[in-house]
């Protein structure tokens, strides 16, 4: 572990050190997630300007899941996004074959290889907008409530990272994965809509086989009501299982993969 973690921090000082090469291009997508997480927590005040509550959740307490969701999804675009769909090209291309030659676990490699600051900067943004919901909802969590609350937020991510890498392993298979990440980011969004609100089939698929929804839905609702213990499990049961699956796809493609020399 002690050998990842200096990997992983030589990786993230040459990120950081590349993006500092070009200023002005992390200020201006700095700006632009900036600019449309504006939007998502704009969207919510119309909103609310004409109703009282959506599926049960009032104006802060929607502030609050969509600040989750907005913070686990910039953890996820700083610490994963580019790498994971720069090896979809990689795999494509043929120039995978460097990961295969790095003394390392291979999927590590490849995924961890990049930082985007731009993602990372504005997790702060997010957490902000989680704490002034909590406030303005008189919210007073204990440590086991904050504590719970960064595990599952840590458990989204991994969960997240899974289905990710799961659906990038695909172009072991299929001429491109292109198309993947617009569908990724398409499905992501409903992260952002309280789970009462799904019904009958989008239920089962958004909730239960793909749980885009409880990723946010399950730490939110551990600040605005206190440990859960059945959501907790289910959440951590979850990360398990999606980057076990991510992890035996990865390798069963892997056995599939044609280099560059070939």
């Amino acid at each position: 572990m002690t050998k990842y973690l200096q990997i992983w921090l030589a990786s993230a000082r040459y990120s950081v050190a590349r993006t500092m090469m070009f200023r002005f291009d992390f200020l201006l997508w700095a700006t632009v997630e900036l600019f449309w997480m504006s939007v998502n927590l704009l969207l919510i005040t119309v909103i609310y300007e004409h109703t009282t509550s959506i599926a049960g959740w009032s104006k802060y307490q929607m502030l609050l899941l969509v600040g989750t969701s907005l913070l686990i999804q910039r953890f996820l675009m700083g610490f994963f996004w580019s790498s994971i769909f720069e090896m979809g090209r990689n795999i494509r291309t043929g120039y995978f074959d460097y990961f295969l030659a790095q003394p390392g676990n291979i999927l590590f490699m490849a995924s961890t290889r990049k930082i985007d600051l731009d993602g990372l900067i504005n997790s702060f943004v997010a957490m902000g907008v989680v704490a002034y919901a909590a406030h303005r909802l008189g919210l007073h969590p204990t440590l086991l409530d904050l504590g719970v609350y960064a595990l599952m937020i840590f458990s989204g991510l991994i969960i997240h990272y899974g289905m990710l890498v799961l659906s990038i392993s695909l172009a072991f298979w299929i001429t491109s994965a292109q198309g993947i990440e617009g569908i990724y980011f398409t499905l992501s969004e409903f992260s952002r809509l309280p789970k009462a609100a799904f019904k009958g089939v989008a239920s089962v698929a958004f909730v239960w086989v793909l749980p885009v929804v409880v990723v946010s839905n399950a730490p939110a609702e551990t600040l605005l009501r206190g440990f859960q213990p059945r959501w907790a499990l289910a959440i951590f049961a979850a990360a398990l299982l999606w980057v076990g699956a991510a992890v035996w796809v990865f390798h069963r493609g892997l056995r599939r993969y044609s280099s560059a020399s070939s």
